[in-house]
């Protein structure tokens, strides 16, 4: 059954193999259900629910994925969009979760529709590569942001708006040395390393009295507090709009990323250097997107840590599927995952933050009609505290920078139509 469902033999593969790739990018992607309850709990969300509805959106992205894809390419929450959804959305534009769980659902249902009639690409190679890379590292500024805010290392201040917090304090400094220790770690090969930080902190927090012992496993909780909560009327207002194009522009590069990142090294692509199946990979994506939204979470998108579990040989969805059934038992340790104080994450977003900017390193920094749109979009996004604000006024400045150059040849239908949209939202709100 498993080389029918999977041809194992024709990828060079076998069951043994499969399933240890499996466990490693389960490994590499498992802080997602300790940080995503903690971050949508910041949004009024039961945290004992986001618990449930992150293993459980995670667990059908992934088996969709490996069973109608046949890629080894897990899926869960993404990180940067549970951000946008609870500290912009929610946090900043005044919308409830409600309505914020309405926007990922219905840029899921774009997302697969774009899928199924081929938009997609066209979407994706109308957006310059330069504008890519800063959304990505802003977005890793910003979660930068939210783990130094969350350790208490940056606080508010009337006079400069930010300035250092209590260093010396014990958020600050277990935050620190977890960081510390995935950098560490990562640099020795440890391919567990942010979930033996996130426990080695929240162990230390235990020692130390400021972690209350709840016990490692029991049965999950409810999701009843926001299954099926999604409030779907408010979404087609000129302001949700861009929103719901903030979620799907991201989960869109997100998973374009990913897919081409992982099948390269896992030598999956054609001799053409095209993707197979592409558009049954894409819809297991956007079907895990809608399905985490009835659930009660942010967008479920394609996670970049399924290159460990190539790197150590999964080659075919047997991998994919192998992680859905650990997200499956996962969803026993909900006491655990109770356990986990914000500053034993707050290291972990930080080095997640490194990962998104490392891709600065691609930008023409010679080119400045191509460099000043990205460091637009990386220092508005932290500092605006909003996602798709930075978006917007890193496509506008480039439609604007590209037309003072004379630069016409650089620009294209998308760019334009996705800057006027956003210039749109800015003046009407």
């Amino acid at each position: 059954m498993l080389e029918k469902l999977f041809k194992l033999k024709e990828h060079n593969t076998s069951l043994k193999q499969e399933v240890v790739a499996g466990f490693t990018t389960f490994l590499t992607m498992a802080y997602i259900i300790f940080v995503n309850p903690m971050m949508l709990a910041d949004a009024g969300m039961d945290h004992g629910a986001v618990f449930v509805a992150t293993c459980l959106a995670a667990a059908i992205g992934c088996l969709i994925m490996g069973l109608l894809a046949n890629y080894p390419i897990a899926l869960a929450p993404g990180m940067g969009l549970n951000a946008f959804f609870t500290y912009t959305v929610v946090g900043e534009m005044g919308y409830s979760w409600e309505t914020a769980l309405g926007a990922v659902f219905m840029s899921g249902v774009c997302f697969l529709i774009l899928s199924l009639v081929k938009i997609r690409e066209w979407i994706v190679n109308s957006i310059p590569m330069s504008l890519r890379f800063g959304i990505a590292a802003g977005i890793g500024l910003f979660l930068a942001l939210i783990g130094l805010k969350s350790a208490g290392i940056v606080v508010a201040s009337p006079a400069t708006l930010v300035t250092m917090g209590d260093i010396t304090s014990f958020p600050a400094v277990m935050a620190a040395f977890g960081f510390f220790i995935i950098i560490a770690l990562v640099h020795r090969g440890y391919k567990a390393a942010v979930i033996i930080s996130i426990m080695t902190i929240t162990v230390l927090g235990l020692i130390f009295g400021d972690v209350q012992y709840n016990g490692l496993m029991s049965m999950p909780p409810s999701v009843a507090p926001t299954f099926m909560k999604m409030d779907l009327s408010s979404v087609l207002e000129i302001s949700m709009i861009s929103v719901i194009f903030a979620f799907l522009f991201v989960d869109l590069f997100d998973t374009s990323g990913t897919l081409v990142a992982v099948a390269q090294r896992g030598g999956l692509l054609d001799e053409n250097g095209r993707l197979p199946r592409v558009k049954r990979a894409l819809t297991a994506d956007s079907v895990a997107t809608i399905t985490g939204a009835a659930l009660g979470t942010s967008t479920t998108t394609s996670y970049i840590e399924s290159t460990a579990g190539v790197s150590a040989g999964g080659r075919t969805g047997l991998t994919a599927v192998v992680v859905g059934l650990l997200f499956i038992a996962a969803l026993f340790i909900s006491p655990l995952a109770g356990m986990v104080p914000a500053y034993a994450t707050a290291g972990t977003l930080f080095y997640v933050a490194i990962l998104m900017m490392s891709g600065l390193v691609n930008v023409e920094w010679d080119d400045l009609t191509e460099a000043a749109p990205v460091v637009v979009t990386c220092l508005l996004m932290p500092l605006t505290f909003s996602i798709a604000n930075a978006i917007g006024f890193g496509f506008i400045s480039y439609l604007v920078i590209k037309v003072m150059t004379g630069r016409f040849k650089d620009l294209n239908a998308g760019v334009l139509f996705i800057a006027v949209l956003f210039l749109i939202k800015f003046i009407y709100g």
